[in-house]
């Protein structure tokens, strides 16, 4: 809860530092493409000396939100976002597939700048506290860090009141999930393509 309370008061602070300048609230979704790192088995057959390891395969989630974004002068901006997003993986294990499903809200905050005509560029922290993560068939117990940070850096086009984008966000550590009983630990920070559409309201 008190994580949770830190994402609202960071949310509100980019809202006031703004405030004298032009501001455009709106509305936003999309889809998210991407991974949640890999997951490693220890093989207790030897004691648990050799950990397996393997990579997600890509799948697609989405994402709802909304954002203020705040003119600090002609040309440059600041975008903070507050969006719940669904995040989904897939491992295969010798053939079997394992499906992993982490949601959570997301707090990106960015910096923005026009750089010919409609088109801009624009990156910044990623805020990301999870709510709630399950891979099947296995009992995980809590991540080892509900919050985390990545970054995001993207590109867009402002025709005029709608907004598509292309962002990728990347995490900037681990933050894993072990079951409770059968040694196996997964990474649940993202590493992801992000494809939005926005309507300023």
């Amino acid at each position: 809860m008190k994580n949770v309370f830190v994402f609202f008061m960071l949310f509100i602070s980019c809202i006031l530092f703004a405030q004298e300048k032009k501001i455009t609230f709106g509305v936003k979704a999309g889809l998210n493409y991407g991974d949640n790192g890999k997951i490693e088995i220890a093989d207790l057959d030897i004691a648990g000396n050799n950990i397996l390891s393997e990579n997600a395969d890509d799948r697609v989630g989405y994402h709802l939100g909304i954002f203020l974004r705040g003119n600090l002068t002609d040309n440059i901006y600041l975008k903070p976002e507050l969006q719940y997003t669904v995040n989904n993986s897939t491992y295969d294990l010798d053939g079997n597939n394992l499906d992993y499903n982490i949601k959570k809200i997301d707090v990106p905050i960015l910096v923005g700048i026009s750089i010919l005509g409609p088109i801009h560029v624009f990156g910044g922290p990623a805020l990301q506290f999870i709510i709630e993560n399950d891979l099947e068939d296995v009992r995980l117990g809590d991540v080892k860090n509900e919050f985390t940070v990545g970054l995001q850096f993207g590109a867009g086009v402002q025709l005029g009141g709608l907004n598509a984008d292309l962002r990728y966000e990347r995490g900037l550590s681990k933050n894993r999930a072990e079951s409770i009983d059968e040694g196996i630990r997964v990474d649940s920070r993202p590493n992801q393509f992000i494809l939005s559409l926005a309507l300023d309201l």
